[in-house]
């Protein structure tokens, strides 16, 4: 099956793609620019959703649903907003369709023209700032803290499965507080939930920072985000919260009576991450083999595969292993199916980023152990019945944190300092990774670096210190280096 895999140094496009497919995770629908989410993956969603989730209500917050349809007159109360979402929102101009006359199908009904045009939700600020109106009154009714798992559209015209969709799935969270220092906190708050997640869990090493004004969230007064560094040496953006500031609480007039009895304007935050995850989850840590999962994350993290095939003494030790593994919360399979090989489910669970694939046979159980086999290095050992229970927990644990070493050190290898802009060239165009570079300042030298090379400003890292040096591009002083890099 690997062989299926385009190489990742031939063409690392193709290769995701291939992952993608033939790792049964998604596929491109009848409509251009959607995918289908096929049961592997979105086990894997579902996997990262709940955790996610369990985080968010740790912290306090609770989920609820808002409208797919947002008023157009909405997007237009907050002039940043719906400069930033005007070219990627789909418009529902009409409510009803009708038999073509002509025998043609059914057409659209003329007579069923919407008196306001409804937009497909890009993102829910304007519908949810509308509707804390009504919920918010007084200092008492302080802090808000609400997030929503949602379908979003953002009409795309370059696409790529779970990477960059015109529909996608994710959460967004909308809180709103009683003063701007503790929606600030909020804010950094929910971004390190998010870089947690991405290390804990994902095992994917980020780089937390803020973004500049010329790439932060349209209507935001501060965009943090946490950045990550794929294979190919391009980053993705992997999650971001946003200090809204009183500028959707000023356009929908959400006012609360302090304590003081005195009216004033809610500040707000609003954060999310997105199915976008799944496609860094692929591209962090697969192979030419086909995908990779951490052991947190993967549906089931264990498989047992008889050898040849299934009989009576194999059973009765699969099942023994099977509920021992379950009772330390290992979630673990047992595939007897007779229709294939032993060979092709090896390839199969491989594709498919399964952990530890135990195989059972008799030979084996005449010397009463069973072969393990991890995916992250392919390493396979005989492993005695007796404490094999503690040999995977202890297994699954140290592929975790392989897999985040491993990610780590190719993260850390492709961090470069430069400090003139034909260097800076030069890495992006022979090593690529971030680059820690001096910048003006300026979003219009911000703007030609990105002309010029392709590569952006993913963040002002927040752990910058001072360091006065000159603009890469302008010569013109600096205080601090900031990260750039070409990314998806």
């Amino acid at each position: 099956m690997g062989k299926e895999i385009t190489n990742r140094d031939e063409n690392y496009s193709q290769w995701y793609l291939d992952i993608v497919k033939k790792a049964n995770l998604a596929e491109n629908s009848a409509v251009r620019g959607c995918m289908v989410i096929k049961p592997h993956g979105f086990a894997v969603w579902e996997n990262m959703r709940d955790q996610l989730d369990k985080m968010f209500k740790e912290t306090g917050h609770v989920n609820a649903y808002f409208p797919l349809f947002i008023p157009k007159s909405f997007l237009s109360k907050e002039a940043e907003h719906v400069e930033g979402f005007a070219k990627e929102c789909a418009v529902v101009t009409h409510h009803r369709l009708m038999n073509d006359p002509h025998g043609q199908g059914v057409v659209v009904d003329p007579d069923a023209k919407l008196e306001e045009e409804l937009i497909v939700r890009p993102t829910s600020e304007t519908i949810i700032w509308n509707t804390y109106r009504d919920w918010i009154k007084s200092y008492r009714d302080l802090p808000l803290l609400i997030n929503q798992w949602a379908n979003v559209v953002r009409w795309e015209l370059r696409t790529r499965p779970f990477i960059r969709t015109a529909e996608f799935l994710w959460q967004e969270g909308h809180t709103a507080h009683a003063t701007r220092d503790e929606a600030i906190a909020e804010t950094r708050k929910m971004l390190d939930v998010y870089a947690q997640f991405a290390e804990e869990y994902m095992a994917m090493p980020i780089i937390k920072g803020v973004k500049t004004p010329n790439e932060r969230f349209a209507g935001a007064e501060d965009t943090y985000t946490i950045e990550a560094l794929m294979q190919d040496g391009k980053a993705l953006q992997a999650g971001t919260s946003h200090f809204l500031g009183q500028n959707f609480a000023k356009a929908f007039d959400v006012q609360f009576l302090t304590e003081n009895n005195k009216l004033e304007h809610v500040w707000a935050t609003s954060w999310g991450v997105s199915t976008r995850l799944m496609g860094g989850l692929i591209m962090t840590h697969s192979d030419d083999q086909g995908l990779v999962l951490p052991p947190k994350l993967a549906p089931y993290q264990v498989v047992i595969i008889p050898i040849p095939k299934p009989n009576d003494e194999i059973n009765t030790v699969a099942n023994d292993v099977m509920m021992s593994l379950r009772k330390k919360g290992i979630k673990v399979r047992y595939d007897q199916d007779k229709k294939k090989r032993p060979g092709f489910k090896f390839a199969e669970y491989e594709m498919h980023g399964i952990p530890v694939r135990i195989g059972i046979g008799k030979r084996d159980l005449e010397k009463n152990q069973v072969e393990v086999a991890r995916r992250d290095t392919k390493e396979k050992t005989f492993v005695p019945l007796d404490g094999l229970e503690d040999y995977i927990t202890n297994l699954l644990d140290d592929i975790q944190q392989n897999l985040l070493n491993r990610a780590k050190a190719y993260r850390d290898e492709h961090i470069t300092k430069v400090d003139n802009f034909d260097d800076f060239k030069k890495v992006l165009d022979e090593k690529g990774g971030f680059i820690l570079a001096h910048w003006d300042g300026t979003t219009e030298t911000e703007i030609k670096i990105k002309e010029l090379t392709k590569a952006t400003i993913r963040c002002i890292p927040l752990d910058n210190k001072p360091e006065d040096g000159l603009c890469i591009l302008t010569g013109k002083p600096s205080k601090q280096r900031v990260l750039f890099a070409k990314a998806y």
